[in-house]
């Protein structure tokens, strides 16, 4: 089934303050292989797509933030945890938490990691990430304590320390509910649920005005918003929770995808306009 908005937002993007030494950066840490049949409605079995495993990184004043956490050093003990339908060839790069150190990254910096939901490729990185807190919501938490999905989850984040945030902001872009992260408009989470019990979307407002919206697994793949194709329906059965709530969160992110840029969290290509991390990260006291 292909999505056809009625309409595209048209409404006044919401107010935000981002600080002007405000920053992001991406992180590539690795990428498996799909064929795109099951990836996304329409695609071809001959066509096969490189899944990205990426994390972000905000750089802000009040504290630094990644966006998932990509794959980690033992991402190939993680995979065998997965059901052997769920296993893909893939490549391992540097983690995120060496490419942060290669940089001469301050850890210290870092608030924690923020998790659009807990499937395994999108925590894998947090086992080289200790003494790093996790952002998470209730639902998304109980999600990852009782889902067979959430095992590597479970395995990863072992002696971590869990921030549970609430979604005490309104509806946001369409969205039910939000937190704001830092209070100023920069880093808005957003409830998408759906594919998870509390999976959510991520948006990001940059100094420069540049907007972004970290889909998650709304879809996987940049023809999810370009040609409103959700996935395949088998995928649909196997991966979502509630296909039905996926379907609106694609709508409402193809709605926006005019005013701002969308990510699909496995989409490589999506992250070409955020910059990799510079060989020297600049010193800032917090």
């Amino acid at each position: 089934m292909v999505i056809s908005p009625s309409s595209y937002w048209t409404g006044p993007l919401p107010e935000a303050t981002p600080p002007a030494d405000m920053a992001m950066y991406r992180l590539p840490t690795g990428t498996y292989t799909t064929r795109a049949v099951f990836a996304v409605t329409g695609g071809s079995v001959r066509d096969k797509r490189d899944f990205a495993a990426t994390a972000v990184l905000i750089s802000h004043p009040k504290g630094d933030l990644l966006i998932d956490a990509g794959f980690g050093a033992h991402v190939a003990e993680h995979i065998k945890m997965l059901a052997r339908m769920e296993r893909a060839p893939y490549q391992l790069g540097r983690t995120a938490a060496q490419q942060l150190d290669a940089a001469g990254y301050d850890r210290s910096r870092l608030l924690g990691v923020l998790v659009t939901h807990v499937h395994w490729d999108h925590v894998s990185g947090l086992d080289s990430l200790p003494r790093v807190p996790v952002w998470i919501n209730e639902a998304e938490l109980r999600y990852g304590a009782d889902d067979s999905h959430g095992t590597v989850f479970r395995a990863v984040s072992q002696g971590l320390e869990l921030r549970e945030y609430t979604f005490d902001g309104p509806e946001y872009l369409g969205f039910p509910a939000s937190f704001d992260f830092y209070g100023d408009g920069s880093v808005i989470v957003a409830l998408a649920a759906g594919h998870t019990s509390g999976s959510v979307v991520v948006f990001v407002t940059l100094p420069t005005g540049k907007r972004y919206a970290f889909i998650g697994d709304l879809t996987w793949q940049m023809d999810g918003i370009s040609r409103g194709a959700q996935r395949p329906w088998l995928m649909r059965r196997v991966a979502d929770v509630d296909a039905k709530t996926v379907r609106a969160g694609l709508q409402r992110s193809i709605a926006l995808s005019r005013v701002l840029q969308v990510v699909p969290a496995h989409d490589v290509a999506a992250y070409d306009s955020i910059p990799l991390l510079p060989s020297r990260f600049p010193s800032v006291t917090l």
